[in-house]
């Protein structure tokens, strides 16, 4: 008989979070390493650059306060693989772990990977 996990949790693992560093700094990379040296271009890298910086740092307090909550059940205590099995209380309705993590991190995937392509690309032509 398979044993089917009841337990809840309202955070992310740090790893989630970690990931999206990561992917936020890939692309700013991207973008950097894609269309600097150019006129206003600098400039105009240089506010996305602070406006991704400003976006990360008030998901990370958020993060953190959350985290320092009394009622929060810290998430960090476990493994990934055990936290990716337990639920997570999302907007709509608790979803596995992996699932969240999925829809979290595949979008931010798909635009860092994909700029990351197009900077390359305008590197070799331009």
């Amino acid at each position: 008989m398979k044993r089917v996990s009841n337990r809840h949790t309202t955070g992310l693992h740090p790893g989630v979070y970690r990931a999206v560093v990561g992917l936020t700094a890939l692309y700013v990379l991207a973008v950097w390493y894609g269309f600097s040296g150019r006129e206003y271009t600098d400039y105009l890298l240089f506010v996305v650059t602070a406006f991704l910086a400003f976006c990360v740092g008030l998901a990370s307090t958020a993060g953190r306060l959350q985290r320092q909550h009394p009622s929060a059940r810290p998430a960090s205590r476990d493994s990934f693989e055990r936290w990716a099995k337990t639920y997570v209380d999302v907007a709509d309705k608790p979803v596995k772990g992996y699932i969240a993590t999925v829809e979290i991190l595949l979008p931010l995937a798909a635009v860092a990977f994909g700029m990351l392509a197009f900077a390359v690309l305008a590197h070799i032509v331009g």
